[in-house]
This record gives C-alpha cells, structure tokens and sequence, in this order.
C-alpha cells in the first residue's frame, strides 16, 4: 500500500500543481498584471507548490529529514535528472545570464542553505524568513532586468485571459484539494516504505520523493525536445532550484522550524547539490564554449545515477 499512496500522491500533486498554476495565472489576468511579470512571479511560485506541500506537511509531521531532503534531492534531480536527459535528446545553448546572473544567485541561496544547517542543524523561523526576503529581493530584480533588456517572457497562456471567475474557483478548489491530499499521501506512503524496506526516510526523500517533484518538469523538458521545440531553458531550471531552496524551505521554516535530524543530509548530499550547481560552470565553458552538448548530458545523468545508487547502498 505504501507504493500505492507514493504513486497516487505523485498523481495528485501534478494535477493539483497544473490546475494551481492556471488558475493562478488566470486570476492574475483578472487583476491586470502583466504577463511579464505573471510569468516571473506567479508562475514561479504556483510551480513550487508541490515541494512546498510535501516539504510543509514532512515538517509539521516531524519528518524534517523529508523536508530538507525533497528540496536537495530535487535540486540535484533538476540538474542531474531532468538537465542530463534533456541534453543527451537534444543540446541546450547557453544564454551570458546563465553565469552572469542566475548561476550566482544559485550558488549564494545553496551556500546560505549549508551555513544555516551547518552553524545550527536547523532552519529557524528567523532563517525563513531570511530566505524569503531573499527571494523577493531575487524577484523584484528580475522584473526590473526584463524591464531594462525587454524581456519576453515565455510560459505563460494567454488564453487563460478568457477564463470566467466561476471556473478560476473551481480550478483554485481542485488545485489545493489535490496538492493537499497528494502531499499526505506522498510523506505517509514514503514513511511507511522507508520502514519496510530497511532504508531511512532521507534516503527515500532525496531519490523517490524528489524524482516524483521533479517528474513534470521532465516530463515538459523531454516532450519539447523530442519535438525538436525550445526544451526548457537552463535559466528556468536554476530559478527552480532557486525557488526550491528559498520559498519551499524559507516558508516552511517559518511555519515549522526545520530540524536536521540525519548527519548525511549535511555531512553528504548536501554537497553533492552543491558539486552538481558547481560543475555547470565548467561544463558551460570547456571544451565548447555555452552548450550543453549530449556527452555532458551523458556525464550529468551518470553522476545522478551514481548519487542515488551511493544512497541506497550507504
């Protein structure tokens, strides 16, 4: 049964995070605010709401191991999982942003996550809050560099302009219903398989949990390059580790405290999400210069694989 509510929470969390993100965007056509900034802003936060849920629930459940490893196991997933295969399909062109702006913001918001775990084993309510801040500081210069270089921003439906107010409930209804009880499901079923396969609740976080979070942006990236369409950006896909780490952990911490209670979260995987945001860099200039070409797919999706293997085994 434990499989089962895994595999029914996976399900309800993607249809409870669709419908949130379009009756969010939706709403906020009705509120006229412009798609730059629904695409920025709106956008980006409804498509955390599943690791936000998962992460909020594990923590007011007293699963903190869960909390801090669903956000660490999917940032390593985005990069290792979803980046690597997107690449071995179809090559990924680097845009100057990439390095002179979102890698840095990324590797200042996973540094911040380290020294908070490392100097108190835990997230404070105080250092919640402190990543929110962050974030909304990370927000508002967005919004003014799109401004500045006129930014098209992409993502966003338009045609949810036309959707009546009626139907924005109930798609806020099914949204939050669906990412409540695919939340509960998804930590209850973890817990319970954790338990009977001999393994601890941050092994299953950071590779069954954090691969189900990370399954629709996957499933977007491989469709898109399967087409031969523009897969996901890499400047999406550190913005999502960037959301990850700073409102999934900052508005959870300022709910609940979150406590780290296994050693290997910081003594192990912790850096390995910071050794797989790191090698982007070198990855981006050698030996072609701002691309991510198929072999270096290959060496990401390896890497991934040897990650989650190493956790099983240990």
């Amino acid at each position: 049964m434990s499989i089962v509510y895994i595999l029914i929470g996976f399900v309800l969390l993607v249809v409870g995070g669709e419908f949130l993100v379009r009756s969010s965007v939706a709403l906020s056509f009705k509120f006229n605010i412009s798609k730059m900034i629904i695409g920025l802003t709106v956008v980006s936060f409804a498509t955390s709401a599943p690791e936000l849920l998962v992460s909020l629930q594990a923590a007011l459940g007293g699963f903190s191991d869960i909390s801090l490893g669903n956000v660490i196991g999917s940032n390593i997933a985005n990069i290792g999982l979803v980046l690597g295969i997107t690449a071995i399909i179809s090559p990924l062109i680097i845009d100057k942003d990439f390095y002179k702006f979102n890698w840095p913001i990324m590797m200042f918001f996973s540094f911040a996550l380290y020294f908070f775990l490392y100097t108190g084993s835990n997230i404070s309510r105080i250092e919640g809050a402190a990543l929110l801040i962050g974030i909304i500081i990370y927000v508002l210069f967005l919004i003014q560099r799109a401004r500045k270089n006129r930014i098209e921003v992409e993502g966003v439906d338009e045609s949810l302009e036309a959707v009546s107010g009626f139907k924005i409930i109930i798609w806020l209804l099914i949204g939050g219903v669906a990412l409540y009880g695919g939340s509960e499901l998804l930590v209850s079923g973890a817990v319970d398989l954790a338990e009977m396969i001999g393994v601890s609740e941050r092994v299953i976080s950071v590779s069954i949990i954090a691969v189900g979070t990370s399954v629709p942006e996957l499933a977007a990236s491989v469709i898109a390059a399967l087409k031969q369409e523009k897969a996901i950006s890499l400047g999406n896909l550190i913005g999502s580790n960037i959301f990850n780490i700073a409102s999934v952990l900052g508005i959870t911490a300022l709910i609940q405290p979150i406590y780290l209670k296994s050693e290997e979260l910081l003594t192990n995987d912790i850096f390995w999400m910071l050794g797989f945001s790191f090698v982007l860099i070198p990855l981006a200039f050698l030996p072609k210069r701002y691309s991510i070409s198929r072999y270096k797919g290959i060496i990401l999706f390896v890497a991934y694989v040897i990650f989650i293997g190493l956790a099983f085994l240990k």
